[in-house]
């Protein structure tokens, strides 16, 4: 049973930046048929995505920890034209948070959900 979610900090941002959720799940439609950007590792893929119509070379990059199948968080995204690419130690935080996450328990996700330090952004069980 696949959910995605999103960080309260990505949240934010992509409010910020114009990105919407209907944008995120079709990102993770395209991950699940493997179009992905870059697989970093630890269960980090790097993933683009257009913004406001701009197209993909004019929209962001976004960081998803992802689990084919199961789960998909996204933890940090930024329009490509603030900055090219995370540094070694920020990619190196993000395997923490996603290692961190993905050993979650069902009703620690549901906990982290109620607290508002996650929102589903989609749930196979509901939709």
């Amino acid at each position: 049973m696949m959910r995605i979610f999103k960080t309260k900090l990505f949240s934010r941002r992509a409010k910020e930046i114009g990105l919407n959720d209907a944008a995120l799940l079709k990102a993770i439609k395209e991950m699940l048929q493997g179009l992905y950007e870059a697989n970093l590792g630890g269960n980090i893929y790097k993933k683009r995505v257009s913004l406001g119509g701009r197209g993909k070379s004019g929209g962001a990059r976004m960081l998803v920890a992802f689990k084919m199948l199961d789960k998909a968080i996204f933890l940090y995204g930024f329009p490509k034209n603030e900055r090219g690419n995370i540094n070694k130690k920020e990619e190196k935080a993000l395997k923490i948070l996603a290692n961190f996450f993905f050993n979650y328990s069902e009703s620690q996700i549901d906990d982290a959900v109620k607290t508002g330090d996650l929102i589903e952004v989609y749930n196979e069980k509901i939709h």
